[in-house]
């Protein structure tokens, strides 16, 4: 059995599925955490979720408000943190 140590089983995340759509083919569809990527910038503008529209392909990307990164981050979507170069 493969899992966390350390971490009570019953504090590992299920397997969550989100439910995103295409703005090309226009498709809704479910996706799990794995097919979600994250990344939190300095501002709105640079923080956003990406994925592939399972339907048609094409890479989409949308903001990620506040309460969004919460839902992601809280189910377990990989995240990147962008930093800025000053």
């Amino acid at each position: 059995m493969s899992g966390l140590p350390g971490v009570p089983s019953q504090l590992r995340p299920a397997s969550v599925l989100f439910t995103a759509a295409c703005p090309d083919c226009r498709a809704r569809f479910e996706l799990s955490a794995g097919a979600i990527r994250l990344a939190i910038g300095a501002s709105r503008r640079t923080t956003f979720y990406s994925f592939t529209c399972p339907e048609c392909g094409a890479a989409v990307r949308k903001p990620a408000g506040e309460r969004i990164v919460e839902l992601l981050t809280g189910g377990g979507v990989r995240t990147l943190r962008l930093h800025s170069t000053v």
